[in-house]
């Protein structure tokens, strides 16, 4: 009898949990569609504030953390145009670039792959935070399901949409990533004429000639393609110098420049007063932290030996520093924004880098925009024919 009694408790007790959770999770949609936070870790970049009270209860929502906000612009702005030496930058790049700069994620830790990715597909970053996405199995629940919720904006619409594109171009799933990694210029645009099939690197004597020849020739189909190979180093300096010619006529640079100061200066007209003062706040909050720190140890509440405690002293260190730069650059900005023009030294620098950089074998800036500037280049045994996606 009393094993019988305890089987139907245990199955009065679960019907009780699952009946719990039910309401709870009702109140909890019902709260996200108020626009109110349910209470979960942000995201970095975010912190919890109160917005009011019913009764008991305290009503929290979302508001930006200038601790952080610039760690999370910081790593849309180089997925979408690197650090100004590269091209747009990969997720384990970015990952390097923040860890080799001591630059920490919120808990003073190191970043990973898996953090860079979720920062930079999360919709919350533009507006719209998504409760319920999944279920306590991990499972996406229907569309039906999820609750949106407008939160504080961090990015803008177009730089996000910018960045998913070179995402799901990037994709291993989409893209072979040998293609995607190659140091060569035409590697994944380069096809053969005899029968489009891609054309990748093959070499000889032990590595001392590469050549780009047809991939389906090389491995599979000889009858149809008798194959064709040419030198990687003439074929991509001839792509490089036709669209040295194409790209940087003099005209065409400078009405780019033109327009891209333009919106620059838009830009920091509309946006510079309201950055500064809040990088002034991320400062003065990262000197607040670091005094009370200091604090703690005059008082040996911490102990000065401690590694962790070493790790966050420099973590803020660096935060202060690199905020002090971003808000003495961003002032210098906003005192010569409205003066700057395309003067002819300008347009002839940039020309003659540009020209520089196209030419130099191994580099990610001369790939990128041969990707942009080429649709598809076919190459025969005496000839070339780019196709060009810009006019």
């Amino acid at each position: 009898m009393h094993v019988m009694m305890r089987r139907v408790m245990t199955l009065f007790d679960e019907y009780q949990s699952r009946e719990n959770g039910k309401h709870t999770l009702r109140a909890m949609k019902e709260n996200a569609r108020q626009g109110f936070w349910n209470g979960a870790l942000p995201p970095i970049g975010y912190r919890i504030v109160e917005a009011e009270k019913r009764g008991a209860k305290v009503k929290k929502t979302l508001a930006i953390d200038p601790m952080h906000a610039d760690t999370v612009r910081m790593i849309y702005r180089l997925a979408l145009s690197g650090d100004g030496t590269t091209g747009p930058m990969g997720v384990k790049a970015i990952v390097g670039y923040l860890n080799d700069r001591r630059i920490f994620t919120r808990d003073g830790g190191r970043w990973g792959v898996g953090q860079i990715h979720a920062i930079l597909t999360r919709t919350t970053y533009v507006g719209e935070h998504r409760f319920n996405r999944r279920g306590k199995d991990r499972v996406r629940n229907a569309d039906d399901e999820v609750i949106t919720v407008a939160v504080p904006t961090l990015i803008d619409q177009a730089t996000f949409d910018a960045v998913q594109t070179l995402l799901r171009d990037r994709n291993p799933k989409t893209l072979v990533p040998h293609l995607i990694s190659s140091p060569n210029m035409l590697t994944g645009l380069l096809h053969c004429a005899q029968c489009s099939g891609l054309m990748t690197m093959r070499t000889g004597k032990a590595g001392r000639y590469r050549y780009y020849a047809c991939q389906k020739a090389a491995r599979t189909d000889t009858a149809r393609c008798t194959g064709i190979a040419i030198p990687i180093d003439a074929l991509d300096t001839l792509v490089a110098q036709h669209m040295i010619g194409r790209l940087l006529e003099r005209k065409r640079i400078e009405a780019i420049l033109t327009m891209i100061l333009q919106r620059r200066q838009a830009q920091i007209a509309r946006d510079g007063a309201g950055r500064l003062d809040e990088l002034n706040r991320c400062a003065e909050e990262a000197m607040l932290r670091l005094q009370r720190l200091r604090k703690a140890i005059e008082i040996g509440a911490l102990d000065l030996e401690d590694p962790s405690l070493q790790e966050r002293l420099a973590s803020l260190r660096s935060l202060r520093a690199r905020t002090a730069e971003e808000i003495a650059s961003l002032q210098a900005e906003l005192d010569r924004s409205g003066a700057v023009t395309v003067s002819a030294s300008m347009l002839s620098a940039v020309i003659e880098t540009a020209g520089q950089r196209l030419l130099e074998r191994g580099d990610g800036f001369r790939r990128g925009y041969a990707s942009a500037f080429a649709g598809r280049i076919v190459a025969e045994a005496d000839k070339v024919r780019v196709t060009c996606t810009q006019s």
